[in-house]
């Protein structure tokens, strides 16, 4: 083990040094800036940080539940600004800020949106996954099933909500990277995934977990002193802030060639709904994809297993929620610091036009600029490295969820029936670890052009129709059977990845498809390939009549009795 990491210090060192090099040579794409030597010192004291406690993390990570779950000795607290920090994510800091500097109060739709998920969570799933599960949320799903079925489609679930959401942190990391570091996008992108795989392969959930808590902590602190400072220009009075922005919107309609009265209208459009969502379907459609999508979201369930009983699952999801609608209201305002301060600067976006200089996905640095505009270089530099922090821990928990499908669902209960040892279960979490970070690389590259918080929501939209219906209804219903929940599962994964890829964000802007040409036009699959996931479920298991279907139901009673007491889960969760 010691070996292992000298070399990849080694590497580390390497990358740097060719990062430096690239910094200096102009590679002559106008996204790229100057090189700024305060945001690398502080980036690369993150990263040997965080090393060191991947380090202490690796030498604790001994076995499967030291792997996985931290061996489950992670405080509510200390659980709860991890969860905040899972949630923090790129899509969080970076796309909702500029979601917000584009369309304004429309920007609000993501945070609201992932923020209502977690009463579902609170009040019906938090306490039940800690009494019922283990490693993942199989164990829950699938506690009085067939097993070899119900994991399998647990780790297909898994598997396609990871990807999606990696897509996400791939690209804010990329666009990231190339602005401090003026690398190339794709160059950026594997720096990322590489260290990626350092903290997962060796630290585990131990290093996920502590590199999240601290990652949080900066990041509240970081985006709070943010908002002072944007309201502190405007003599902290939010009407003047938002006065500003509505102006500023108004003027860039205005040369953009619109009448004053259009020019106005649309300045004014940014403090009301409407510009991003147009139909009212697409607004329930996607509404349903925030709210029930964190429910079904693998790294977040994942870690309700760390905490040692149900009363501190509770305090996880209390404390999470608390960070979580804090940090919120923080980027909305720091949104609206953009329109005002980022759009208004020439040296940083086209004013006539709108938008960051630089191209499409420099949209998603508004956040960072405006750290650049406030506090000058050195909170620039800072706001930069927990940007990257940011990414960098919330890809290694979402590789560490795919790793466990894979390894435990898959390779340790469908393949092996049960009886793989610790350590050949390590060793294919290990491999499938590698194998997501390249996937990852792929589609970071692949998807370089899009709005980071709208890719989540496609995540979001999968995992509300896959895995939620089945997780709900599993613990919830009594009549569930194994059939019901795989068909009606699979029916809810495979509507929602075909719709989100015939639909305008992804067949038009991605593939490049002419325009109007997608066959779903709404902006969310949810409302309708959630419904699909639910029917099926109920359907095929009031269908089904077989003697494994009466055992089943028969397992119910004792199921709800361990879900809502947690009588017999301290013994069955002693590794």
């Amino acid at each position: 083990m010691n070996k292992a990491m000298q070399l990849i210090w080694g590497a580390l060192a390497l990358i740097a040094g060719t990062s430096a090099l690239a910094a200096g040579a102009d590679i002559g794409d106008a996204a790229k800036q100057s090189t700024n030597w305060t945001a690398i010192l502080m980036f690369g004291t993150f990263v040997v940080g965080t090393l060191w406690i991947t380090k202490w993390a690796a030498a604790k990570t001994k076995s499967a539940a030291d792997f996985y779950t931290a061996g489950g000795g992670i405080t509510g607290f200390q659980n709860g600004l991890a969860i905040a920090g899972d949630y923090m994510s790129a899509a969080s800091f970076l796309g909702i800020s500029a979601a917000v500097m584009a369309s304004g109060y429309d920007g609000l739709i993501y945070s609201i949106g992932f923020l209502v998920g977690w009463p579902v969570i609170t009040f019906l799933l938090a306490e039940r996954l800690r009494n019922l599960g283990k490693f993942t949320f199989a164990d829950v799903a699938g506690y009085r099933f067939k097993q070899a079925p119900i994991r399998a489609f647990a780790a297909s679930g898994t598997l396609v909500v990871v990807a999606f959401y990696l897509i996400a942190q791939m690209v804010g990391a990329g666009q990231l990277i190339k602005l401090l570091f003026g690398l190339e996008y794709w160059m950026a992108v594997v720096i990322v995934g590489a260290l990626m795989m350092v903290y997962v392969l060796f630290g585990g959930m131990t290093a996920t977990t502590w590199v999240q808590i601290i990652k949080a902590c900066l990041l509240l602190c970081g985006g709070t002193f943010m908002a002072i400072m944007v309201l502190a220009q405007f003599g902290f009075s939010p009407e003047a802030l938002f006065a500003k922005g509505v102006a500023v919107k108004t003027a860039i309609a205005e040369a953009g060639g619109k009448t004053p009265e259009e020019a106005a209208k649309a300045g004014l459009s940014i403090m009301g709904p409407g510009g991003f969502i147009k139909d009212p379907i697409s607004a329930i459609s996607f509404g349903m994809a925030l709210m029930f999508g964190t429910a079904g979201l693998p790294h977040v369930l994942m870690r309700f297993f760390t905490v040692p009983d149900a009363k501190e699952a509770r305090k996880s999801v209390f404390w999470a929620t608390t960070w979580v609608g804090y940090f919120f209201i923080l980027i909305f305002i720091i949104g609206f610091g953009a329109i005002t301060l980022v759009l208004t600067n020439p040296e940083l976006a086209d004013t006539t036009k709108g938008v960051i200089k630089g191209g499409a996905g420099t949209a998603n640095m508004a956040a960072v600029l405006v750290a650049k505009t406030v506090g000058g270089d050195v909170f620039y530099g800072f706001i930069s490295a927990v940007a990257f922090a940011t990414i960098l821990a919330v890809v290694a928990g979402l590789t560490l969820s795919g790793a466990s499908a894979v390894s435990h669902d898959l390779y340790s209960t469908v393949f092996k029936k049960g009886q793989a040892d610790s350590a050949s279960e390590l060793r294919v979490s290990r491999i499938t670890t590698l194998a997501l970070g390249v996937i990852a690389v792929g589609l970071g590259i692949a998807f370089e052009k899009q709005n980071i918080a709208f890719m989540v929501s496609l995540a979001f939209a999968i995992a509300a129709s896959a895995n939620f219906p089945v997780l709900f209804l599993s613990v919830l219903w009594k009549d569930c059977t194994t059939r019901g929940a795989v068909i009606g599962g699979f029916l809810g994964l495979i509507s929602s990845v075909a719709l989100t890829v015939v639909s305008p964000a992804v067949w038009e802007v991605t593939l490049g498809n002419p325009k109007g040409s997608a066959w779903f036009q709404y902006s969310s699959p949810a409302l309708f390939s959630m419904t699909i996931g639910f029917v099926g479920i109920w359907l095929f298991s009031v269908l089904d009549k077989s003697e494994q279907a009466k055992k089943e139901r028969a397992a119910f009673p004792a199921q709800q009795v361990r879900s809502e007491t947690g009588y017999g889960a301290a013994a069955a969760s002693d590794h």
